[in-house]
């Protein structure tokens, strides 16, 4: 029982450092691109409670899936449309990047740290967990961030990045069937991936489990491997 509440407490904990980090991202490039409209708005600021979404933040809690309020942003104030709607697009997954790298070797020297460290209570021990779960919370939870949002589908960072790619072009079908369908499909994938714990023949067409299971390794193996190389050294 009290490691499921320390389960839950940790991931809220790594919750309020890691949303609120990815939303400012975005506001604060927007606003040295040229647009005010976060600040005007309130959200050119790390208060995570700017940024939740209430139904998305329990989501993230008991289901480790949700979202915040999406950044309001107006690329028509832009200095440079294409290159900025660029950079404010990739800006928030950029931002879990960097403390997906800074939080590793965190996590890593804290766990030595406490494995040579004994309790004498209860409340000791609790706290040590708390502290090793939040941290390993705030790297996954970075990690699964950063791939879920360059997945290319409607309303995903990864879909305004294509359709930067896709500027030239702004009716083509595969956007208009993304910016019309994408919620929705994203919605099936995501649905099926939590399916298929209980029904095992859905993992054969779990493509989004797929997606984040594949590039969450291939983002985290040199993460980890440079880490633990230079950890070694000492």
């Amino acid at each position: 029982m009290s490691e499921k509440i320390i389960s839950y407490v940790a991931i809220f904990l790594a919750i309020l450092l890691v949303m609120p980090a990815h939303e400012f991202a975005h506001a604060f490039v927007a606003y040295k691109c040229g647009d005010y409209t976060p600040k005007a708005r309130g959200r050119l600021t790390l208060n995570p409670f700017a940024h939740f979404d209430i139904v998305g933040l329990v989501m993230l809690i008991v289901a480790r899936f949700g979202w915040a309020k999406p950044v309001p942003i107006n690329p028509y104030n832009f200095k440079h449309y294409k290159r900025d709607y660029f950079l404010v697009s990739i800006a928030g997954v950029t931002a879990n990047l960097i403390l997906a790298f800074i939080f590793y070797p965190i996590l890593s020297l804290v766990t030595i740290a406490l494995s040579n460290v004994g309790y004498a209570t209860t409340i000791g021990l609790l706290a040590k967990q708390l502290l090793q779960t939040t941290l390993l919370y705030v790297y996954v939870l970075n990690i699964n961030l950063f791939v879920f949002n360059l997945i290319p589908v409607f309303p995903l960072d990864g879909f305004r990045v294509l359709e930067v790619i896709c500027s030239k072009n702004p009716n083509n079908k595969l956007l208009t069937f993304l910016r019309r369908y994408g919620s929705m499909v994203l919605l099936v994938l995501i649905m099926i991936n939590w399916l298929s714990e209980y029904i095992p023949l859905l993992s054969y067409v779990d493509i989004f489990g797929f997606v984040m299971n594949i590039f969450g390794y291939l983002l985290r193996f040199p993460i980890e491997l440079f880490w633990d190389w230079i950890i070694s050294l000492f």
